[in-house]
C-alpha cells in the first residue's frame, strides 16, 4: 500500500514539474532574451503581414522563350527574263475556252500585306494627324513563309487561307486573350500571294494581282497597257492553266462580249501573240513552267532550312530547362522556404513558388493539414524574425484561432515569407497522453519491483 501511494506521488510529481515532458509553445514571456510578441490574425493584422516587402523569385528566361519560327522569310530569288522569237503562222485557229469557275472569298495567301488600324484617343487634330499618317506610311503585318503574321504583345497569328472576315475573328480572339481592347479594323494593303501573269503582244507585259473583286480577261489585258496586234485575223489570246492550254481568238474575243469577261484565277498565265508566234507562245509558258517548280523547289528548301533552324533552337531550350530542372532536384539553386513544424502531419519545409506569393493555406494543406485529433487548430502560429537587424531576436507570432472555421479564410490571404515558421501547438490532452506512454513503463517496471520484494 505504501508502495503504491509513492509511486503514484511520483507519477504526480514528474507530471507536475515537466520532467516526464516537455512540449514547444510559444509565449510571450520567454526565459531567453528573444523578444516574443503574438498577435491574433484578424483581416486588419493580414494586412499588416502582407506589407512586408517581397519579390518571389523568378524562372530564368529561358522558361519565357520559344523556337519561334526562323530568321525570316525565304525566297527563290531573281528569275530570268522571258526569251522572245518569231515562228511560221499557222493556216487555222481553234477556239479552246477554260472550264468555268465559281467565284469564291479572297482567302489571304502568304506575301500580302495586313493592315490593322485601331483607334486612337485624342483631340480631332491628333485624330486626323493619325489618319494622314496612316493613309501615308500604309504600314501594315507581312504574311510570312509559315502564313502568320506577328502583332506586338499578341505574338504570330497564322492567317494564310482565311478570308478577311476568318481572320478578323482568330485576331478578335487573339486580342481578348491578351486583354488587348479587340476594337480594329483589318483590311489587305497588299494582294502578293495570287497572281496573273500577262504577256506577248501587249503595251507592258505585267503581272496583275487577284484582289478582293474576281480578276477577268479584259481587265487583265487592260493592266498590260492593252493590245498591241495589228493583224487581228491571225492574233489569239492563250491562257495556260494547270497543265492546259486554252485559246480565243482575237476577232471572237472583241465581237462576244461573254469571252472578255473570263475570270482568272491564281496562277494564270495570259498571252497575246499572232499566229506564226505559236512556238513563242508554247516557249513562254513551257518557261512559266520551269519558273514555278525553280520557286516550288526552293520553297521546299527553305522550309527544311526553316524547320532544322527551328528544331535546333527548340533543341537549345529544351536542354537549358532539362538542365536548370536537374539542378534544382539537386538543390543547388536558391530557393525560398518556410518551415512547418509542431502538430502537423509531416515536419518539413515548403518551397515557396517562382513568380508568385503562397499563403498560410497552402503551406499547410500541401502537407496534409493539421491533424485535429493532436493538433490544437485554436493556437496555429506564423513566426516571423524582425527585418530589422538591430533586433536580431524580435519575432511575431501570428495566431490563427482555426477553431472557428470562418477564420481559416484568413490563412488563404495570410501571405508566407522566406524563413517563416508555422507552427502548431498540441491539443492539452494530446500533452496529457504523451505523459501517461512515457511514466506508464516506470510504473509498471516499480509496481513489479514492489510486489517482488
Amino acid at each position: 500500500m505504501i508502495r503504491t501511494l509513492l509511486v503514484t506521488l511520483i507519477f504526480f510529481g514528474l507530471s507536475a514539474c515537466g520532467v516526464a515532458y516537455n512540449s514547444p509553445s510559444v509565449n510571450s514571456f520567454a526565459s531567453t532574451d528573444a523578444k516574443v510578441r503574438v498577435l491574433p490574425v484578424t483581416p486588419e493584422s493580414v494586412l499588416v503581414a502582407n506589407r512586408s516587402d517581397y519579390s518571389p523569385k523568378t524562372l530564368p528566361a529561358v522558361f519565357f522563350q520559344t523556337a519561334g519560327t526562323g530568321s525570316g522569310p525565304r525566297g527563290a530569288g531573281a528569275v530570268p527574263n522571258s526569251v522572245l522569237d518569231q515562228r511560221v503562222k499557222p493556216q487555222s485557229m481553234d477556239t479552246r475556252l477554260p472550264p468555268p469557275t465559281t467565284p469564291q472569298p479572297y482567302q489571304i495567301g502568304i506575301g500580302d500585306v495586313i493592315l490593322l488600324a485601331t483607334p486612337q484617343a485624342g483631340s480631332t487634330v491628333e485624330q486626323l494627324t493619325g489618319l494622314l499618317a496612316a493613309s501615308n506610311s500604309r504600314q501594315g503585318y507581312t504574311v510570312q513563309d509559315d502564313g502568320s503574321i506577328s502583332i506586338p504583345n499578341v505574338g504570330r497569328v497564322v492567317v494564310s487561307g482565311m478570308t478577311l472576315e476568318s481572320a478578323e475573328a482568330e485576331l478578335f480572339q487573339r486580342l481578348v486573350e491578351n486583354q488587348i481592347d479587340p476594337t480594329f479594323s483589318l483590311e489587305i494593303a497588299e494582294f502578293n500571294s495570287k497572281k496573273v501573269s500577262i504577256g506577248g503582244a501587249v503595251s507592258n507585259p505585267t503581272v496583275a494581282p487577284i484582289s478582293l473583286t474576281p480578276l477577268y480577261l479584259d481587265e487583265a489585258l487592260a493592266a498590260a497597257g492593252g493590245i498591241t496586234v495589228t493583224d487581228q485575223d491571225y492574233a489569239s489570246v492563250r491562257i495556260y492553266r494547270d497543265g492546259s492550254l486554252y485559246q480565243i481568238p482575237l476577232n471572237e474575243l472583241y465581237s462576244k462580249r461573254g469571252l472578255q469577261r473570263i475570270p482568272l484565277i491564281d496562277g494564270d498565265s495570259v498571252f497575246v501573240d499572232t499566229a506564226y508566234e505559236l512556238d513563242l507562245a508554247q516557249a513562254y509558258f513551257a518557261e512559266q513552267i520551269q519558273i514555278a517548280q525553280f520557286r516550288q523547289q526552293a520553297r521546299i528548301a527553305a522550309l527544311n532550312e526553316l524547320n532544322a533552324e527551328v528544331s535546333i533552337r527548340r533543341g537549345a531550350l529544351s536542354e537549358a530547362r532539362d538542365n536548370y530542372m536537374t539542378r534544382l532536384e539537386l538543390d543547388s539553386v536558391g530557393r525560398d522556404y518556410v518551415y512547418l513544424a509542431g502538430e502537423v502531419s509531416k515536419q518539413s519545409r515548403f518551397a515557396l513558388p517562382f513568380g508568385n506569393t503562397a499563403s498560410l493555406a497552402d503551406a499547410l494543406y500541401s502537407q496534409g493539414g493539421v491533424p485535429t485529433t493532436t493538433g490544437n487548430v485554436s493556437k496555429i502560429y506564423v513566426l516571423r524574425g524582425s527585418p530589422d537587424p538591430r533586433e536580431f531576436s524580435a519575432l511575431t507570432a501570428w495566431q490563427l484561432d482555426g477553431s472557428n472555421a470562418a477564420n481559416l479564410l484568413l490563412a488563404t490571404r495570410f501571405e508566407l515569407r522566406p524563413n517563416d515558421v508555422i507552427f502548431v501547438a498540441e491539443q492539452p490532452i494530446t500533452r496529457w497522453n504523451r505523459v501517461i506512454n512515457q511514466i506508464t513503463p516506470t510504473i509498471i517496471n516499480t509496481t513489479v519491483a514492489a510486489a517482488t520484494n
